[in-house]
């Protein structure tokens, strides 16, 4: 984690079905628009295919599928945020990203106990940013997370050379 003055973390603010996420800068490699996406059968319900960035292929998450709100076409503001965990990298495919922020970590909270436990296990914690509620997201928990839908295995996943 990139740790600014007095304990703050470094993160990309992005947009999921009128949510703001927060992504820790650490986890992302790169922020791009979204580009050519390749189904690929069989994949899980929530992966949109695959796609070419910078000559590597990248499985393509979209995170309103993910967290099971309703798809949307993708637009100009759309992004695809590509995260790396455990050696490997996905594309997030989010309604947008556009910001930075640092939050302290002193103002993170627990998950509140009334979230389902699926919910609450890819969730660090809750942040309030000016006036807004910020979910702030555990990424190796995210893409690792097994529900009773089918997740994203490792297997699945390009090793990184």
């Amino acid at each position: 984690m990139v740790m600014g003055a007095a304990g703050t973390d470094s993160y990309v603010l992005c947009e999921v079905a009128g949510t703001t996420y927060a992504v820790p800068s650490d986890d992302i490699e790169q922020l791009d628009m979204i580009g050519q996406l390749t189904p690929v059968p069989n994949a899980p319900a929530f992966v949109d295919g695959v796609t070419s960035v910078r000559g590597r292929v990248i499985p393509a998450v979209s995170m309103r599928a993910r967290f099971g709100f309703e798809r949307k076409p993708y637009d100009l503001r759309s992004r695809l945020i590509i995260v790396r965990s455990e050696g490997r990298s996905v594309g997030l495919l989010v309604d947008g990203a556009r910001e930075f922020s640092t939050i302290p970590e002193a103002a993170i909270q627990p998950p509140p106990e009334g979230l389902v436990d699926l919910s609450a296990q890819y969730l660090r914690g809750v942040a309030h940013i000016d006036e807004r509620l910020v979910l702030v997201l555990d990424i190796a928990e995210l893409l690792r997370v097994t529900e009773t839908r089918p997740s994203i295995s490792t297997e699945m996943l390009p090793a990184r050379s």
